[in-house]
């Protein structure tokens, strides 16, 4: 005799009550005093006052009186590598400060690459990211498995990963930056991009873990490796990324190369699309802000790392509107030492204040750059960025009552312009990865102290001991 059908098995839930929540929903819902309620690895229920009555299957009840709930943060452009070499070149514009680190990252093992994640990784995690992304594009011969390693760490931390398999094939002697033997032939790049993609990249509703495809940028990869590497990504239906606009010795560099501008010569090499993101995108002409309007192109803002090494100060609001989908980026450390995207936020407001007067960006714009802006930079907006039913469970719950924020009124604004607020509570997935302001899921003083010894190891070797 059969046995009989089992019942469904009833998901567990964690009810957060009594909290402010900011949604970042297409009309920014917020509630002074509402609930989420997450089922499983998804959000079940979002709203105004306590939770719905008789729920079943409760495991956590979380009181957050004080506190202000909203989307995981979402990162979308970063250099994990870099977390090895914080404070050097410390007073140089880009081209001037890669030629500096460059021959120091062309000695990065996969060892270090790790510990490098993981320390990249902890940083953001800790301070309310949720979605992280990396674009790796240094890959000196005999060095190991290093995208695996960034990806290694990712699921070791429980963060959902969005890794750039990066490439460079114009290195010095073809008048590039990188050393040679830190750069890759045209052909091997795409291979092993394609590898990685055949690999690991998971396209499903809840994947944690999903492969773009990023050329480094105009000046470090042949017109070949570009074009190539978009036909790679739309066969096999992946995203693009790339450095783009970023100071104007790149716009001088594509006029003399290519006789046109970086939009137009990404253009010509198909590398506009709403499947593509940019990070950067700081010297841009209206007929560029155009091309990325009418052809959904996104943009990674990077604020305090364009500040670092004087780039200069993208037109956001004016990418904002006109409809372009823009996010926030930490960018590498070693042009952002704090590593922290929620800081971001802050510092998005203040430069375009200083550039385009009190009204240029608002509060809430900013805190949808850094959530769904960022989701929909990645192509996920349709999982994660807001708090709405059915999507992904990925969402913060800031203390905004302890000094640094308990006489600004206004839940947003506190997080926004205030200090960095602390983080009580963040779930990636519906799993709690930060409680109390701390990693639950890893070690940070381990990987404090993996990342120092890494960090002197690699100073070491790059200076030929």
């Amino acid at each position: 005799m059969a046995a009989p059908p089992q019942a469904p098995h009833a998901p567990e839930r964690t009810v957060i009550e009594n909290c402010a929540v900011a949604t970042v929903d297409a009309q920014d819902t917020e509630h002074p005093s509402g609930h989420v309620v997450v089922a499983g690895n998804r959000i079940e229920s979002v709203g105004p006052g306590p939770a719905p009555a008789g729920l079943t299957g409760v495991v956590r009840r979380v009181d957050g009186t004080g506190h202000l709930v909203t989307p995981g943060l979402v990162n979308t452009h970063h250099h994990f590598y870099q977390w090895l070499t914080r404070g050097l070149a410390q007073d140089s514009a880009l081209f001037d400060w890669l030629v500096a680190l460059y021959p120091t990252w062309a000695r990065i093992d996969e060892e270090m690459v790790y510990a490098a994640a993981r320390g990249s990784l902890a940083m953001m995690v800790r301070g309310g990211v949720t979605t992280a992304m990396d674009h790796h594009y240094v890959f000196p011969r005999g060095s190991g498995d290093l995208l695996g390693a960034e990806i290694r760490a990712a699921r070791e931390m429980g963060v959902r990963f969005s890794p750039t398999r990066g490439s460079m094939d114009r290195g010095r002697s073809d008048g590039g930056l990188p050393p040679d033997f830190a750069v890759e032939t045209t052909e091997a790049a795409l291979i092993a991009t394609e590898e990685a993609i055949d690999t690991y990249h998971d396209p499903a509703f809840d994947s944690m873990l999903r492969i773009g495809v990023a050329p480094c940028s105009p000046f470090s990869v042949s017109t070949e490796l570009l074009r190539e590497a978009a036909v790679l990504a739309r066969r096999k239906g992946v995203r693009l990324h790339t450095h783009g606009s970023e100071t104007v010795e790149e716009e001088q560099f594509c006029k003399e190369l290519f006789g046109m501008g970086p939009t137009d010569y990404f253009e010509s090499t198909g590398w506009l699309g709403d499947d593509v993101w940019m990070a950067h995108c700081v010297h841009m002409n209206d007929t560029d802000i155009a091309a990325f309007a009418r052809t959904g192109t996104g943009v990674g803002h990077c604020p305090s790392s364009n500040a670092r090494i004087a780039a200069g100060t993208a037109r956001v609001p004016d990418l904002l509107r006109a409809g372009v989908p823009v996010g926030l980026g930490v960018d590498g450390t070693a042009s952002n030492e704090s590593g922290e995207l929620h800081t971001e936020l802050r510092n998005a407001l203040l430069i375009h204040r200083l550039a385009g007067g009190a009204t240029a960006l608002k509060v809430r714009q900013v805190l949808r750059m850094g959530t769904y802006g960022g989701a929909q930079v990645l192509g996920r907006a349709q999982e994660t960025g807001s708090l709405e039913p059915g999507k992904l469970a990925d969402l913060v719950l800031w203390k905004l009552d302890g000094l640094g924020h308990s006489t600004i009124a206004d839940p947003v604004a506190a997080l926004v312009l205030g200090a960095a607020a602390p983080v009580t509570l963040s779930l990636i997935n519906g799993r709690a990865v930060v409680e109390d302001g701390r990693l639950t899921t890893v070690d940070e003083d381990a990987i404090a102290r993996g990342a120092r010894d890494a960090s002197r190891r690699l100073a070491r070797v790059a200076a030929g001991d």
